[in-house]
């Protein structure tokens, strides 16, 4: 049992490493704390890492306290996302098949070792949109907090 855990948390160090990395935008608190950094909701911005020319912003709850400010905390499952389009949009193959569907482009750590937020992508050939969806889980259960935002692919400036 120890072994599939400590292989489970291997996999998912390991599968964060082919996603978008976030810039810090901004944060306002929430909650003052006396010891250690406030609550907070911070602002975030990405680009798709498979896909030029759409940006996603994400807002999402950061504990403070000595624990949050250690590092050990777990954030709450609130989040919210939005994305648009930055640029000239060229998809890939495999996304406009629908072979990548539910793919990954961000994770963030949200608890010290088995919570994490991430934003997958699914692509609406029929409506030509791409749908970029926010959600927490866990190794054992996950959150039915969620949160989308979606990008038509249209032609760029001319």
């Amino acid at each position: 049992m120890k072994i599939r855990i400590l292989l489970l948390a291997v996999a998912l160090v390991l599968g964060m490493t082919s996603v978008a990395a976030a810039e810090e935008i901004g944060s306002v608190s929430t909650v003052f704390k006396l010891l250690g950094a406030n609550d907070k909701i911070v602002i975030e911005a990405f680009d798709d890492p498979e896909i030029d020319g759409v940006t996603c912003y994400l807002s999402r709850a950061k504990k403070g306290g000595v624990k949050g400010s250690l590092g050990v905390a777990e954030d709450t499952s609130d989040a919210s996302i939005d994305c648009v389009q930055t640029g000239p949009i060229t998809l890939p193959s495999r996304v406009k098949s629908g072979k990548d569907d539910g793919e990954a482009v961000f994770k963030k750590r949200t608890s010290l070792l088995f919570k994490t937020m991430q934003v997958v992508r699914f692509f609406d050939p029929k409506r030509n949109v791409l749908v970029y969806l926010t959600y927490s889980d866990r190794v054992v259960e996950g959150s039915p907090k969620n949160s989308i935002s979606t990008v038509p692919v249209l032609p760029w400036g001319k």
